[in-house]
């Protein structure tokens, strides 16, 4: 269970926050400080899967042959084989689309070196590379995980945004969230929670309020 503080920032949050004619994201603003972004061993770059769901749809793009391909039918968005790997690395403009609006990719491993090769210039500044799908994984389970996952990346800003939930979420759901990240983001930094300088949760565009 999130901190008592947690759940009254979020709660606060959703109820200050004038209703709106949209579902409302929920996002964390995140500030760091004494780090030197611009050194990339600095930056947070972190995959966390969120306990309570992200409360938005993900989507999935997966690179796959044969039986894999089939069981990720069911799952993915997206099931794309070698022939229209190829096919897509011949049309930038098709590639930078699929990039943009795909939320992650994944891949069997013995794809990920013509992915690299086809669409490595588009997927690596995106940060999108897709993640190794092992011989023993279970490509559902894997796209089932990567649905209720966010990304946590600042690049070289000290000032960045985390999805933690939407409005119509229930608030402990989104504060155990928020309680997730935090710990991971943490862990991940080199001095802890002293680079950290402040965090805060609104919704999309609604106040901010502090995360104590």
């Amino acid at each position: 269970m999130a901190d008592t503080e947690i759940v009254q920032a979020v709660t606060r949050a959703l109820e200050e926050a004038p209703d709106r004619n949209f579902r409302e994201s929920v996002d964390l603003a995140i500030n760091l400080r004494d780090l030197d972004l611009n050194d990339p061993s600095n930056r947070v770059d972190e995959s966390i899967v969120l306990p309570g769901g992200t409360g938005r749809d993900t989507h999935i793009v997966v690179f796959a042959e044969g039986e894999t391909a089939a069981r990720a039918e069911s799952v993915a968005d997206l099931v794309l084989d070698g022939e229209a790997l190829a096919d897509l690395g011949d049309d930038d403009n098709e590639a930078k689309d699929l990039a943009n609006r795909t939320d992650f990719f994944i891949a069997e491993q013995g794809m990920m070196q013509d992915i690299g090769r086809h669409l490595g210039t588009i997927l690596g500044p995106r940060g999108k590379m897709p993640t190794p799908l092992a011989p023993d994984d279970d490509v559902v389970e894997v796209v089932e995980r990567m649905k209720n996952t966010v990304q946590l990346r600042s690049r070289d800003r000290r000032t960045f945004h985390a999805l933690v939930g939407a409005r119509d979420m229930d608030p402990d759901d989104i504060a155990q969230n928020v309680d997730t990240i935090l710990r991971r983001l943490q862990g991940s930094l080199e001095k802890g929670p002293r680079n950290i300088d402040s965090v805060y949760v609104k919704t999309t565009m609604g106040p901010a309020v502090e995360v104590a």
